[in-house]
């Protein structure tokens, strides 16, 4: 007599008995679910999993497709595997670097002894769709990590044999694609007949990897140019060249070796210099009285914000803080969203005339008395607060939607000067693994919503769709517009945070939504060698996020 089990399936909300030892593929099959773009990965008790992973119990089981931001991942990843392997084809022995996220893709730079050319590019789509179409196998395999480590440097991938020595862990997952090995830290697709859509075009020395959209998986992403943001993460990449820094094994064997404190402190110190020569380039530019600083949720603006504030004075300017709060409008006039309710996020939510009004009679140097939003009864006050600018006095404005021309069309360009801040994260995993700028924000966000506002990390993690959509909505679009871009993000900051955000993400209960991404985020985290977060100085930009800051918030 067959064995059987039952599983409950989020997506038809039915309970259905299937064969013990069934894959998540089979599964999807024998109950006959329809999915466009889907299913690429699982939820198995809230748990994503990959289409191979058999199930041996009763189980809840949601089936994924490319609408959601963790089958996305999955697909994304098969196609990182697929380009590895083409280029391994046709270039043996050449290294391949899956780098940063940028115009709607993934910069990739394949290292070959000379320039990369439009026709190496070419040759190398052209095999991934051979691969692609053969639709041959994706095979999972597991062994010791003494054997994974052995393989990889036997082909010579060094930084993934070097973190998985860091690991600690007594056995290893790899796939293989007809004979090509690699590691990759979350699910795969099982066939590559599953990729359906991608390109490959020249970008600066490398290349651009094009992915779906979640939005309409049936379309590339747009795209854009991105030049400054680039440029951002080259600089941060020669900072880490001067820190022999480079992947996450780099920095558990800093850790491991004791090195830590050297590393925080130039760390720190290549950042201040960055935020020295911002406030230089601001009290060189003539006729500057606005400095406008935006970035998305948990970039660390404010402290930015902080320090930039003490380079200016140390280029005899005076920063004077304003706060977009005080020109919200009155919550009756705010603009409301699809669904009927107060979109606070919306540009129009700030009362721009009257901003535009003041801030243009403050620089022709006229008295103005600031607003003051309460938000208790949710209108606009007269605040008492006076302001007239004397002559080395700025302006300096924080706030998302700083960077956004409608929010100051009345006010001259040339007084203006515009600030990005976010936190790109530019180091990898390993060369084909790197790690999402998003995840970097959330472990913040989670640490800081916990310690300062009593939310939970479910929570957290709850509200961070909503906020990643505000993000695209009302800051990405504009961050190119700024005069400098300013990277927030430390190259040890992980193994702080790791600290202070295992014990959050360990509290989210394992039947609520949240879990999978608590359980993805502590999964990550286990790659990390914690550094214990007393090394860090008092005045650096995480102590917004960690406490024990010595600015005031």
């Amino acid at each position: 007599m067959k064995q059987t089990l039952q599983i409950r399936c989020k997506n038809n909300k039915k309970t259905e008995i299937i064969s013990i030892g069934s894959s998540l593929f089979e599964i999807f099959d024998e109950i006959n679910l329809k999915m466009d773009f889907g299913p690429v990965s699982a939820k198995v008790n809230n748990k994503v999993e990959g289409l191979n992973f058999r199930v041996y119990h009763n189980k809840d089981i949601e089936f994924l497709d490319l609408h959601s931001s963790s089958g996305l991942r999955t697909y994304t990843r098969t196609l990182f595997f697929i380009l590895c392997k083409a280029a391994n084809d046709l270039f043996p022995g050449a290294k391949m670097v899956i780098d940063i996220p940028v115009s709607n893709g993934y910069y990739c730079d394949l290292q070959l002894g000379r320039p990369l050319s439009e026709l190496d590019i070419e040759s190398i789509k052209k095999h991934m769709q051979e691969i692609i179409d053969a639709g041959l196998p994706i095979r999972r395999h597991e062994c010791t990590t003494e054997e994974a480590i052995k393989m990889f440097e036997a082909v010579g991938d060094d930084a993934k044999a070097k973190l998985l020595k860091s690991t600690g862990r007594l056995y290893t997952l790899y796939y293989d694609i007809d004979g090509y090995k690699d590691y990759y830290y979350g699910t795969l697709l099982t066939s590559t007949s599953q990729i359906h859509l991608f390109d490959l075009v020249k970008y600066y020395d490398g290349m651009l990897l094009r992915i779906p959209t979640t939005k309409d998986p049936s379309k590339l992403g747009e795209l854009i140019r991105q030049d400054k943001l680039f440029d951002i993460f080259k600089e941060h990449h020669r900072w880490q060249d001067i820190l022999q820094l480079r992947t996450i094994g780099d920095l558990n064997h800093a850790v491991a070796k004791g090195f830590t404190t050297e590393l925080i402190n130039l760390a720190e110190a290549l950042q201040e210099k960055k935020i020295a020569r911002i406030a230089e380039t601001i009290a060189e530019r003539k006729g500057v009285k606005m400095v406008l600083i935006a970035g998305p949720s948990s970039s660390g603006k404010t402290t930015t914000c902080k320090r930039l504030s003490i380079q200016l004075l140390t280029n005899g300017l005076k920063p004077i803080g304003i706060s977009l709060d005080d020109y919200f409008v009155d919550r009756e006039k705010t603009p409301k969203d699809e669904t009927g309710d107060y979109d606070f996020e919306h540009v129009e939510a700030l009362n721009i005339p009257l901003l535009n009004q003041q801030m243009n009679a403050l620089m022709a140097g006229e008295e103005v008395e600031l607003p003051k939003y309460n938000f208790q009864t949710g209108k606009s006050e007269r605040s008492g607060r006076k302001l007239k600018l004397k002559g080395n006095e700025i302006l300096v404005v924080e706030g998302i939607h700083a960077l956004n021309p409608m929010l100051t069309s009345q006010i001259p360009e040339q007084c203006k000067f515009r600030v990005y801040a976010s936190a790109l994260t530019t180091i990898l995993l390993d060369d084909h693994n790197y790690v999402p700028t998003t995840d970097n924000r959330l472990l913040r966000r989670i640490v800081r919503d916990y310690k300062y506002r009593g939310v939970s990390a479910q929570e957290t993690i709850r509200r961070w769709p909503s906020v990643r959509a505000g993000e695209n909505k009302w800051i990405f679009p504009f961050q190119e517009n700024a005069d400098v871009m300013f990277n927030t993000a430390m190259l040890f900051e992980l193994a702080v945070i790791k600290q202070q955000a295992e014990p959050l993400l360990e509290q989210v209960p394992e039947n609520c939504e949240e879990y999978s991404e608590a359980y993805r985020l502590l999964k990550f985290l286990k790659y990390i060698r914690p550094i214990p977060n007393r090394q860090v100085p008092p005045t650096s930009l995480l102590r917004e996020f960690l406490g024990g800051s010595s600015f005031k918030y």
